[in-house]
């Protein structure tokens, strides 16, 4: 698991939402509340671990955070400023940048791997001669696991996890101090994911990168993250440090999380009880009211349909929503 480096926050995410309006018919929209106020402190060297089910608003989250998608509500500070204005806005994106989930669709297929890789030295104009620009390549392949030749070919030409590597190349150009990691080897082959893995950590301690590592995958997350925030329905329901969250969830949803997580001893295995949801998970455009989880969650109660949760510290630094925890 990485290590954390000191205690000065990097990013600190207040209420942060990003809601969509969604055509409904003639004039008529509503809105989708993909990411509805979350909050999170990252510290600068360590790993924040995002996990929930699919359309749980993760990735909204990661790409909201970088600006990608304009935030509709919330304040995004940076190194203890405030990212408001386009001149933050550029500073800020100078210092983080992403891996993305897909390495077969986020690369251009018209570009070489070297104009790829180069591409953000380009944008931020990062370089001073062609020579240097080269250069800078050469050590960004290297530091990657590449060899320098293979920067005239064209992401075609490589295999998936090779395609990362150059997506994880092209993010470390800027000599970012945050990296938001959408998943970024749920794509790749078991036996690849492990290097992937292993390399984002090296990478850790030898530039002093600080994650936002996105996964649904629980033994990954578990094992790259210093804390766990788990999200459902656009909400973070549970934050804490990744152990503590694994020996001791206090949310329902985060329980039955855990209890899906396969164990490799046969004696735990036995003993461990299988939490099954019933049902499905409701619709971002028609959340339930009070709690989102209510629906499906099998300690639920009548608070638990009009008053919604608010995250708060149940235990040092151990964070949940639920009227159970009162």
């Amino acid at each position: 698991m990485a290590k954390k480096q000191n205690k000065d926050v990097l990013v600190e995410v207040i209420n942060l939402k990003e809601h969509f309006d969604i055509p409904m018919g003639f004039l008529k929209s509503k809105k989708l509340k993909a990411v509805d106020g979350i909050s999170f402190k990252i510290y600068k060297g360590e790993t924040l671990g995002l996990v929930g089910e699919s359309g749980c608003g993760k990735t909204t989250a990661g790409r909201t955070l970088l600006h990608l998608y304009e935030p509709t509500d919330g304040q995004i500070f940076f190194n203890g400023k405030q990212v408001v204005t386009k001149e933050e806005l550029e500073d800020f994106r100078q210092n983080a940048s992403m891996v993305f989930q897909d390495p077969y669709s986020s690369l251009n297929p018209r570009m070489t791997v070297g104009d790829i890789i180069g591409e953000p030295l380009d944008v931020h104009k990062l370089y001073t001669t062609l020579g240097e620009r080269a250069a800078r390549i050469q050590e960004l392949m290297e530091l990657v696991g590449l060899s320098s030749e293979h920067a005239t070919r064209y992401a075609h030409e490589f295999s998936g996890g090779q395609r990362q590597r150059v997506g994880i190349a092209r993010a470390l150009a800027v000599s970012p101090q945050l990296i938001v990691c959408d998943e970024p080897v749920s794509a790749l082959d078991v036996s690849i994911q492990a290097q992937i893995i292993n390399m984002f950590e090296d990478l850790q301690k030898k530039l002093g990168l600080t994650y936002l590592f996105i996964a649904h995958d629980l033994l990954v997350v578990r094992h790259i993250s210093d804390k766990i925030a788990v999200m459902y329905l656009g909400k973070i329901v549970e934050m804490a440090d990744s152990e503590e969250i694994f020996k001791n969830p206090l949310h329902p949803y985060t329980e039955s999380l855990m209890s899906a997580v396969p164990s490799p001893d046969p004696e735990t295995a036995r003993k461990s009880k299988r939490i099954v949801l019933t049902g499905d998970v409701p619709s971002p455009l028609d959340i339930p009211s009070g709690c989102p989880f209510r629906t499906r969650c099998p300690k639920a109660f009548d608070r638990c349909s009009q008053d919604v949760p608010y995250l708060r510290e149940v235990e040092p630094n151990h964070f949940a929503s639920c009227h159970l925890l009162d």
